[in-house]
């Protein structure tokens, strides 16, 4: 079997050496010029983690990345809402990792061509189209960079892991228009910082419309470290407006954000001396499209983003391709035909990734502090005279175990919590 992979982000190169470990072979055709080191911070989860773990990148990933070892939640005046434990301290057997996300691709990329070969992704590469017959599937791709030839290529199985704006996605569904947005605007940046508290901490501040998020991605040397933040506002009425022009994953101005930066709290930390100190800023649309009654086409499916874009709630898009990744080369490992492997991956996932779509939309976790401002929105002495700690929970649980990454000892008391009725 040959299997053809659209995309070479971080869930078509996972999917390309999930592969490779069961024996199939797979080529990755990617339409920037080079796989190159972009973007800020993400958080991979554990039940991402374990996969990763499981095709030899644990090693990698410590060189990385940090281990998170905490999480808190903070109001606007910099108030505890809510704390826990992440990864191997919550009792999961692997780690949660903050991490840049363009090394976490590289680390990737790298282990792809270490283990399939430098002839395995092909850069420079855009997907024209595709034809499907009894025998395979024919993938015609031009030349997104030098304008020479392009290329076309025969598999068993195509792949299309292209991200939110992907060429297949609209093949099969071309009346989708663009990506939805919920009118938040979202800065991003990264920048070396004295570590925070223990250097393995995050911390998300804010409430309705206005949040803040702040972890460690690499590890502290000479005193600083990798410090990753984000500031989401919400803009405008999405209904009414659309996204700004040319607002994807451009450059900012920080005089536009310090504004907002001053809102926030968060304690033994300076907010607008970190945004401040950022020598670039990166402005994206918060955007998300809604879940598709079908993602296979015979021998065609998509995977990722191209599949299901998700907010950037709950630290879950990298996480559910990477989940993606395992069930689909599972799937044609054991099927007798391809196009039963891949509607057996779609039974799997769509319905999975669909409720996380919908949950991000809802607020995800981060629906505590959402919670606590609607209640108290001057503040408050003690967080549970405002809300009760077994609602906290239930938010913030609720969501690890919809989702996935619950820890054993949380699914084993949902469990007799709904035995017992």
């Amino acid at each position: 079997m040959k299997v053809i992979i659209v995309g070479a982000g971080i869930g078509g190169l996972t999917t390309a050496l999930m592969l490779h470990k069961r024996g199939i072979e797979a080529e990755v055709y990617e339409q920037s010029a080079a796989v190159r080191e972009i973007g800020v911070g993400i958080n991979t989860l554990p039940h991402a983690i374990r996969e990763l773990a499981e095709i030899g990148l644990l090693p990698a990933l410590d060189a990385t990345g940090i281990r998170t070892r905490e999480l808190y939640y903070y109001n606007r005046q910099g108030q505890e809402v809510w704390r826990e434990l992440r990864g191997i301290d919550a009792g999961h057997p692997v780690p949660q990792f903050s991490i840049h996300r363009g090394r976490l691709q590289k680390l990737i990329h790298d282990a792809v061509i270490d283990r399939l070969g430098p002839q395995s992704v092909k850069t420079g590469l855009a997907l024209a189209g595709c034809i499907q017959d009894e025998g395979g599937v024919t993938a015609h791709f031009t030349d997104a960079v030098r304008g020479a030839a392009g290329t076309t290529v025969r598999g068993d199985v195509l792949i299309c892991a292209d991200g939110i704006h992907s060429a297949a996605r609209r093949l099969f569904y071309p009346d989708e228009g663009a990506p939805s947005w919920n009118g938040v605007l979202m800065w991003r940046g990264a920048t070396e910082w004295t570590p925070w508290r223990d250097g393995r901490t995050m911390a998300i501040g804010g409430g309705m419309g206005a949040k803040f998020v702040l972890y460690p991605i690499a590890e502290a040397e000479g005193g600083k470290q990798l410090m990753n933040w984000v500031v989401n506002i919400k803009m405008a009425d999405a209904a009414k407006s659309p996204p700004p022009k040319e607002s994807w994953s451009r450059l900012a101005q920080r005089s536009l954000v310090l504004p907002y930066a001053k809102r926030f709290a968060i304690p033994d930390f300076d907010v607008e001396a970190l945004v401040e100190a950022t020598p670039q800023v990166f402005e994206y649309p918060m955007c998300d499209r809604d879940p598709l009654p079908r993602w296979t086409f015979g021998r065609v499916t998509l995977l990722g983003d191209a599949a299901h874009p998700m907010y950037p709630v709950g630290s879950n898009g990298a996480s559910q391709a990477i989940l993606d990744a395992r069930c689909l080369a599972d799937n044609l490992a054991r099927s007798e035909h391809p196009r039963q492997a891949l509607f057996a991956y779609e039974r799997e996932r769509l319905p999975v990734t669909a409720e996380v779509v919908r949950m991000n939309r809802r607020g995800g976790p981060e629906r505590v502090i959402d919670e606590v401002e609607k209640r108290a929105p001057a503040g408050f002495t003690h967080v549970e005279d405002v809300i009760p700690r077994a609602e906290l929970k239930a938010i913030v649980g609720g969501y690890a175990g919809k989702a996935g990454f619950a820890t054993e000892a949380d699914r084993q008391v949902t469990e007799r919590r709904a035995a017992n009725g």
